[in-house]
């Protein structure tokens, strides 16, 4: 029951975020009112430099497409701002690169 009330019953975000987007506050403060789901995540992405949609998850302990969801209302808002991922030297990594996947799982330990 969480997951569905912490997005509104929405499954598709307003903006595309993928997985590895880097998010972070902007230090504006959203004019309207938003959940306690909204407000964790928007303390998430101002405690760190940047932080991936994944590790916001991971913090959160929603599943990632809700996430995306909360994010991308925090967007609209202005209150964060995400980016594409970055990877070292510029090299592109497939979705099934293990290296990528350890990386994120190395991550995610950190975290929690």
């Amino acid at each position: 029951m969480r997951p569905y009330t912490a997005s509104g019953g929405r499954t598709r975000p307003g903006v595309a975020l993928d997985l590895l987007s880097l998010v972070t506050a902007t230090g504006v403060r959203p004019r309207v009112p938003l959940g306690a789901e909204h407000t964790l995540a928007l303390r998430l992405c101002a405690g760190a430099a940047a932080v991936t949609v994944a590790e916001v998850a991971g913090q959160l302990r929603l599943p990632a497409v809700v996430v995306k969801v909360l994010l991308s209302d925090l967007m609209e808002h202005g209150a964060v701002m995400a980016q594409a991922p970055r990877f070292p030297g510029g090299r592109s990594f497939a979705a099934d690169d293990q290296s990528l996947l350890r990386a994120v799982l190395d991550g995610l330990h950190k975290r929690l």
